[in-house]
């Protein structure tokens, strides 16, 4: 699958002395097995796959809205990306845990982007069957993450599983008032998810951050991106790990965690809650699975002065 890769600039003595300093355990973490469009961790007993659902394609303006022309062009030429188009992978995470499969998020499916909906085959390639899995957790209900609830027929991809989401998120998108007080151009994103929500609305269970909604994953509340967004740690491995969603989907965000997303429902929210995230990340050396950088998503914050930095595995 060809498309732009995220970068990032190349680190000096000291940030690799670092990641040194981090320990031994931060140098013997599982890492990712990749084939294909596809990634494998351990986590404790269980074990983690990142499949990728294809790449959106985006305008750089489109991603950071309200930064001037020239200082997003010099920090995205900076980080080896294009200035113009970007095109932002779309990870997503599946957990084994004895007899239960669990999927985080379920990608665009057939109706949103042409580079994007490869879930399903992606799954093939990883052998996996969709009728495998038991339990599928949303981070938010953005197009990207929700629409892959279906196929061309309308049928539901994941037809025997519980489907799960935060109680804030499911009642923000299926309130009456969420079409007007959507911009024009996310009504859309408003219609697929009310749409799509009385499918599974028989088989929803809704929750609260802080609870384990897995075993070993607890939802960690990472709201701005959406009212509702929730990321997932995975406990019980010798490190944890953050099924991130939208909460860090650049690189750049790592340096300017205040520069918004272009779909960040409440930008100054979402700022907040990813420096308090950074912080996080870096203190506790949690290892973030991003669903839009750069297959299969996974890395480490690593401190640069006073922002962060992100440093993908090997």
């Amino acid at each position: 699958m060809t498309r732009h890769q995220q970068g990032f600039t190349s680190l000096s003595r000291r940030e690799i002395l670092q990641i040194l300093a981090c320990g031994t355990a931060a140098l013997t973490l599982s890492r990712p097995t990749m084939a294909g469009a596809t990634a494998k961790f351990a986590a404790g007993e269980a074990e983690l796959t990142v499949v990728s659902d294809g790449n959106l394609v985006l305008p750089a303006a489109f991603i950071f809205p309200d930064i001037e022309e020239a200082e997003r062009t010099a920090l995205l030429t900076e980080y080896k990306l294009p200035t113009d188009t970007l095109s932002p992978d779309c990870n997503i995470s599946l957990l084994r845990s004895g007899d239960r499969l669990a999927i985080f998020d379920v990608g665009s499916g057939p109706n949103f982007m042409p580079t994007a909906g490869k879930l399903v085959e992606n799954l093939a390639e990883a052998g996996i069957d969709p009728a495998e899995v038991t339990d599928v957790i949303f981070t938010h209900a953005h197009p990207d993450h929700f629409w892959g609830l279906t196929d061309e027929l309308d049928e539901l991809i994941f037809p025997d599983a519980t489907y799960r989401m935060a109680q804030v998120e499911w009642d923000f998108w299926r309130a009456d008032d969420t079409l007007d007080k959507m911009p024009e151009d996310r009504k859309s994103f408003v219609v697929g998810a009310q749409n799509r929500m009385p499918l599974i609305e028989d088989r929803i269970e809704l929750f609260a951050p802080g609870e384990e909604i897995f075993p070993g994953v607890e939802a960690v509340d990472t709201p701005g991106h959406t009212p509702g967004h929730v990321s997932f740690m995975v406990h019980g491995g010798s490190e944890p790990m953050l099924i991130g969603g939208d909460v860090l989907s650049n690189t750049v965000s790592f340096a300017k965690p205040d520069w918004h997303w272009g779909t960040d429902q409440d930008p100054a929210l979402g700022a907040q809650t990813r420096k308090k995230l950074l912080d996080r990340l870096a203190a506790e050396k949690v290892r973030l699975i991003g669903f839009h950088l750069p297959h299969p998503g996974s890395g480490m914050a690593l401190a640069k002065g006073d922002s962060y930095r992100f440093v993908p595995d090997a």
